[in-house]
């Protein structure tokens, strides 16, 4: 791995190139494996017995055999529905539909054979596991339908990890665990660790910032197929942290067509008034009505995809804008009007400077009441393309860029008077590679390559 960094009171500058060689892994990162055994109706082995797996969205198909003892094992199977069918010579032909693969699982389907009387084909229907059995990691997977369709106030990716067993909210004051204005919150706490020992990866690609151990980037929610927290006793494939892994796996087009187009709103008509922000505030001698701060947030875009060549190259793009309008409530203890004219008629120079910088107070005897603007806009975009070169050979790429520019109020910094805040640019790309060929029944060779780019500029809001 390459990592050049630099802080400054203006650039922070992250990147990192990866590279990474996989053989012969039973549990790849990224993907997911399907083994099981094979046995007749007195429970012995059936060695030597075919099996296929198909992938039922793009038509990838796997053939292997059953060991001696009647075992098999499919590995760095895409995320997605399968079908899996088991011959062998003088029984009947068992065929499993719609079983569910999950990222970086591995799923358990057994077969009982009965000898053939005839040629007819048994089918069932597969259902995953309730119990892993096959590792000794803990953890859980949040599937696609979780991703897509649970309600999610601000659509924060980092939100959904919350949903796992062992896994709650950092403490706000907490090591970088402040939520992001317009991005949310970029770690969580599970299994007990502390929220900077969380690893992500995504495609398999480490996506953690290496200075400060949280996620680099957020992907759209609409992008992610599905994603597993595993909270300890993680398979030593992983590396670098001591606390949790997050495997992500992209969405890929299939050999059907979809899309959609969406837009969320929330805005302060549905809002409480915040504390800080109070009904009234003096205006010369008499109380007028403050009204309430504005608050607006428009996320928008859509996503669609589907094949090229069908059962060959397959596509997914998908583009979301955030429009956020913010007024922050700022509230201040100022001088009196008994204060502030003594100060008037001071003698020091020091005094008579600073007189200037303190505004008067508007709302009771010593606050002075005001707001901020903290505006967010975001534009993110990823394209994801899998081409299938044969069964046996299959490349993906992945490639994400998004946007950001977020005015940060006074309040960031400590302050309360207007005027003191900051503007922060940013612009995050991801981009993964991987290549996967079956080389043999026994072998498989899975070559990554990752690069992860932070820029952020900081420019101060001058009064």
């Amino acid at each position: 791995m390459f990592v050049f960094s630099r802080f400054s009171n203006r650039l922070v500058l992250f990147s990192a190139l990866a590279f990474s060689f996989l053989v012969a892994s039973a549990l790849a990162q990224s993907t997911a494996s399907i083994q099981g055994t094979v046995t007749d109706a007195s429970g012995a082995s059936v060695p030597n017995a075919t099996v296929t797996v198909h992938n039922q969205n793009t038509g990838e198909e796997r053939t292997t055999q059953t060991d001696a003892s009647g075992s098999y094992l499919v590995p760095s199977l895409t995320v997605g529905t399968y079908r899996v069918e088991v011959k062998a010579q003088g029984m009947q032909t068992m065929v499993a539909n719609s079983l569910p693969v999950e990222v970086s699982s591995i799923v358990r389907q057994d077969f009982s054979l009965k000898i053939a009387a005839t040629s007819e084909t048994i089918e069932i229907t597969a259902a995953g596991p309730v119990v892993e059995s096959n590792t000794v990691s803990v953890g859980a997977v949040v599937n696609q339908k979780t991703v897509q369709e649970i309600p999610l106030n601000g659509r924060h990716f980092v939100d959904l990890a919350l949903l796992i067993p062992g896994s709650v909210t950092p403490p706000a004051n907490g090591f970088l665990t402040a939520p992001l204005r317009g991005q949310g919150s970029f770690a969580f706490n599970t299994g007990g660790a502390r929220e900077d020992s969380v690893n992500y990866m995504i495609n398999g690609i480490n996506m953690s910032d290496p200075v400060q151990n949280q996620i680099t980037f957020q992907p759209t929610i609409n992008t992610v197929e599905d994603f597993k927290v595993d909270n300890s006793t993680f398979s030593s494939e992983y590396g670098r942290n001591s606390g949790a892994i997050v495997n992500i796996a992209t969405r890929s087009g299939t050999n059907e067509w979809h899309g959609e187009a969406y837009e969320f709103l929330r805005n302060s008509y549905f809002d409480a008034r915040n504390f800080a922000n109070s009904t009234n505030v003096q205006s010369g001698s008499t109380l007028v009505s403050n009204p309430q701060s504005p608050f607006k947030r428009n996320q928008f875009g859509g996503d669609g995809g589907g094949y090229i060549r069908k059962d060959k190259t397959f596509f997914y793009l998908s583009y979301e804008g955030l429009r956020q309008r913010q007024s922050v409530p700022l509230q201040s203890l100022v001088l009196t009007d008994v204060q502030r004219a003594q100060a008037q008629t001071s003698s020091d120079a020091i005094i008579q400077k600073l007189l200037p910088l303190i505004p008067s107070a508007n709302s009771g005897g010593n606050l002075f009441v005001s707001s901020a603007t903290a505006n967010v806009d975001i534009d993110q975009g990823t394209a994801n393309l899998t081409h299938n070169f044969s069964d046996s050979n299959r490349l993906n790429v992945y490639y994400a860029l998004q946007h950001d520019l977020r005015g940060e109020p006074p309040t960031t910094q400590n302050n309360t008077l207007p005027g003191f805040g900051d503007h922060r640019e940013g612009r995050r790309q991801i981009l993964t590679i991987n290549d996967t060929q079956v080389m043999s029944a026994n072998v498989v060779n899975e070559v990554r390559l990752g690069y992860n780019r932070i820029r952020i500029t900081f420019l101060a809001t001058m009064r």
